[in-house]
């Protein structure tokens, strides 16, 4: 039976094609996945390695401009010196700094653009950067650039560098260019080089450091050192062994690939989902043209289980011959995502690529078990063959009772997963999505099943259409298209559930993305909105020097501020009375927002009525600076999704900051005769062409609070795309198969007048109508799901309402109709080509 299942492979070499292009594409995916994460890992292990390989004790503080996180001072510095076993004891000092290019545009992507000290020993060096050019600042006024940062800018050294920190833009001379293994850089970020005293003054305050690495003399244990440094640091000061870091940072980067790694694997499980059933429709077909050929084989001797043995053989076979070449692509597709991350901006470290025994065995378990699964039930057909079927050349039909039995069972599973689907929909939130998610895969899988009942009343809607406009030919497609339920219906499931998933996202992405933009839309009047590429907070004289710009009618920060009610904490905003208004869109729903200019607040309504507090009430308080108070509430309004519940006026909020620097995370701006160029220019020039500061108007704003879900829509496309492609090889599959199949009958067809041409067309619209039915379950069962996991976020969404994008979907089924064209080119040139008397003689 070995040698049967083997001679079988390579007999049907051709009509297997399409399988092992499945499978391959199958594992490629797999294994591609787990060597990318296994490479990128190591990468970053090995480089986070390399940075604390002469770190005994990292030392960590958080600190700020407080008294509360002092840092570590010059004299805590000098006492680690001065332990036995110190070889160097190095502070640092760190946060934003961007850099801009000729063009004044802000070098690298803003949240990993940093600036830090350049620390050097006794030998003028600083063990952790590598200069290329030049050498490192030693004075005020002077910067260091990294390699990459240097080439963007089209920087050397001498060159004069306009740098933004969380302050005014300033001028320096770049003294030199180095390489580093720093994160931020390898993230696409820059690393800007101050001296010591300029760093600590822009990021901390003179003579305090917020970090500090500790290494050893030869012979001395990390655990010795850090158990004598301990004791000499500050309260919130955290120490622990250069090995211990490494290791800590080893894990994060693990649990952070494991997350992108379960994401790929889940869209590599839905393409080989799909594969599934054009394997199971590749083995069926065969099965049934083999049916003289299994039955001889029973009357020659071979029990049931030979025979199933044998097909469940020529399975494993062609499962592992795309295995290897699934593995073999997927080892190109690992190097192809790395130099695809490279060229989008992410600098991965260098290293070898990573092929570990969990993807080899994964990838070959994988094809192997997917491809024999999907034969099972075919070779359970095979083995019930009668020996009494070898003296007829009819291919064994699916019996009656066993169409019903699928059917019933189907539509129970449907109304189940239906069920699940709705009740999910109106329980809402987390729980309500985990229903929706059970009951979809029941009711895919129950559709799935009835597709063979469904497609006979669907086509039949078309076949009157298709008779009238393409004559004969149009006849005869479509009732080649469900001559064979079970066929059809397999081929159509895989574009089906590929469909489901597309049209599922594009509607839930839609539906949010236009709620979002509702949101932002009826939110606020401002023109403009600036803030901090980094994220952090803007200096207050950013808000100064756009009071004073020509074509400013009104601006007020979004200041980010704090207070507690009994021993409960809100979250408040500092705004600029007068002109809050002007800026955002508020509904007062009692007393005046003109409170706000004598010191009182106004509150969002909901917050006010959980509470119970009214307009004109007085609420004792303890503020950020943790000094007691009252504040009087002047005015409640309609929740704003751009305000805090609290709203201050900005000179209360400064007064009991905890911090010396206040938060303005926003400052948002209305302008005379609303954006233009003009006014534009104005904020630009006033903010002294900052590079670190984003000027957005109303639609930069739409697009920033709405792109990232066009972005999430995009990368779902882009992953289920191999389950589409998948599901294209499904409907080539067959229809090369049917008509080797029907040779006979499409000879009598030429034989009585139909002509290469209309064969040609039969076999083109048999396929369209296959892919548009399937397109069409798809697109109704996603719209489905679509409405119900939308439902289940409705109450955390402000003005959600369901959208259906209907020209995303019409290009959907059109698509599916592009993919039937497509997929009959290769098999009706082969029907048209058959030599009629050759076709005719075929049995």
């Amino acid at each position: 039976m070995f040698r049967t299942a083997l001679r079988n492979v390579l007999a049907h070499k051709a009509r297997l094609l399409m399988t092992v292009l499945a499978v391959m594409l199958g594992v490629a995916f797999v294994s591609g996945t787990l060597v990318f994460t296994d490479t990128l890992g190591n990468a970053f292990r090995n480089q986070s390695a390399k940075s604390y390989d002469n770190v005994a004790v990292s030392i960590e503080t958080y600190a700020g401009d407080d008294e509360k996180t002092p840092g570590i001072d010059d004299a805590t510095l000098e006492k680690i010196r001065g332990l036995d076993g110190v070889a160097s004891a190095t502070g640092r000092v760190d946060g934003f700094a961007g850099v801009a290019d000729p063009d004044g545009k802000l070098i690298g992507n803003g949240w990993s653009n940093t600036g830090a000290n350049f620390a050097p020993g006794k030998d003028g060096k600083d063990a952790q950067y590598a200069f290329v050019q030049g050498s490192g600042p030693e004075k005020n006024g002077s910067v260091a650039l990294d390699k990459d940062t240097a080439s963007k800018g089209k920087y050397k050294v001498g060159d004069p560098v306009r740098v933004a920190t969380n302050g005014p833009v300033k001028e320096y001379t770049l003294s030199g260019i180095f390489t580093t293994e720093d994160g931020a850089v390898n993230a696409g970020g820059s690393l800007v080089l101050f001296d010591t005293p300029t760093a600590q003054k822009l990021y901390l305050k003179p003579g305090v450091f917020q970090n500090a690495t500790v290494s050893a003399a030869g012979g001395v244990s990390d655990q010795k050192l850090l158990d004598e440094i301990e004791p000499l640091l500050p309260e919130d000061a955290t120490a622990q062994t250069g090995k211990a870091l490494a290791d800590q940072q080893a894990k994060d980067i693990e649990s952070g690939l494991t997350s992108l790694n379960t994401m790929l694997l889940a869209f590599a499980g839905i393409a080989l989902f799909v594969g599934i059933f054009l394997i199971a429709n590749t083995f069926t077909m065969l099965i049934a043209q083999r049916t003289r050929e299994l039955a001889l084989m029973r009357a020659i001797g071979a029990t049931r289980r030979q025979v199933k043995r044998s097909v469940l053989l020529e399975a494993a076979f062609v499962g592992a011959l795309a295995s290897v070449i699934g593995f073999l692509l997927g080892l190109g597709l690992a190097t192809g995502l790395r130099s695809a991350m490279g060229l989008m901006g992410g600098k991965i470290p260098a290293g070898p690529l990573v092929v570990s025994p969990t993807a080899v065995v994964s990838a070959f378990a994988v094809g192997i078990l997917i491809t024999v699964l999907a034969a099972w039930l075919p070779a359970r057909r095979a083995a019930k063959i009668a020996p009494v079927a070898a003296m007829s050349s009819v291919h064994a039909t699916a019996s009656v009772k066993s169409l019903v039995v699928r059917n019933s069972i189907g539509g129970v599973i449907t109304l189940l997963g239906s069920a699940g689907i709705v009740g999910g929909a109106a329980t809402g939130g987390t729980s309500g999505r985990q229903l929706v998610a059970a009951g979809a895969f029941f009711a895919l899988i129950g559709v799935i099943i009835l597709i063979p009942l469904l497609s006979r009343p669907v086509i039949a809607l078309v076949r009157p259409l298709l008779k009238k406009v393409f004559g004969v030919s149009g006849k005869l497609a479509s009732q080649n298209a469900v001559r064979n339920p079970r066929r059809t219906g397999a081929t159509a499931s895989a574009l089906a559930i590929g469909l489901t998933l597309v049209t599922g996202i594009s509607v839930l992405g839609v539906t949010l993305g236009q709620a979002i933009d509702k949101m932002t839309t009826d939110n606020i009047k401002a023109d403009y909105l600036i803030s901090m590429a980094s994220g952090d907070s803007l200096d207050e004289s950013a808000l100064t020097a756009l009071s004073k710009a020509d074509g400013v009618s009104a601006l007020s920060p979004q200041q980010a501020a704090s207070l507690q009610v009994d021993g409960e904490y809100h979250s408040a905003s500092g705004v600029t009375p007068g002109d809050v208004e002007k800026v955002f869109s508020l509904t007062t729903e009692s007393g005046s927002l003109a409170s706000l200019k004598v010191g009182q607040v106004a509150v969002g309504s909901k917050t006010a009525k959980s509470n119970g507090w009214k307009a004109g009430d007085t609420l004792p308080v303890t503020f950020e600076d943790e000094k007691k108070g009252e504040v009087t509430i002047g005015a409640t309004y309609k929740e704003n999704e751009f305000l805090s519940p609290f709203v201050l006026p900005k000179e209360l909020a400064d007064r009991h900051s905890a911090s010396t620097r206040p938060e303005i995370r926003e400052i948002w701006i209305k302008s005379d005769g609303g954006a233009s160029k003009a006014n534009e220019q104005s904020i630009v020039d006033a903010l002294g062409d900052n590079p670190a500061m984003s000027v957005m108007d109303r639609q930069d704003i739409r697009d920033m609070f709405g792109g990232f879900i066009n972005t999430a829509l995009n990368i779902m496309y882009g992953l289920l795309a191999m389950a589409l492609l998948i599901a294209v090889l499904g409907v080539v599959n067959t229809l090369a198969m049917s008509v080797f199949e029907r040779q006979q009958e499409i000879g009598m067809l030429r034989a009585i007048g139909l002509d290469r041409g209309r064969v040609k067309r039969m076999i083109r619209l048999e396929a369209v109508v296959i892919s548009v039915f399937g397109a069409v379950i798809g697109v109704g069962l996603g719209v489905f799901l679509g409405w119900a996991i939308g439902r289940t976020l409705s109450s955390d969404i402000p003005g959600y309402a369901l959208v259906i994008p209907w020209d995303r979907l019409g290009i959907f089924l059109l698509l599916a109709g592009l993919v039937g064209v497509l997929a009959s080119l290769w098999p009706a040139r082969s029907a048209a080509k058959l030599n009629m008397l050759t076709a005719i003689k075929t049995e």
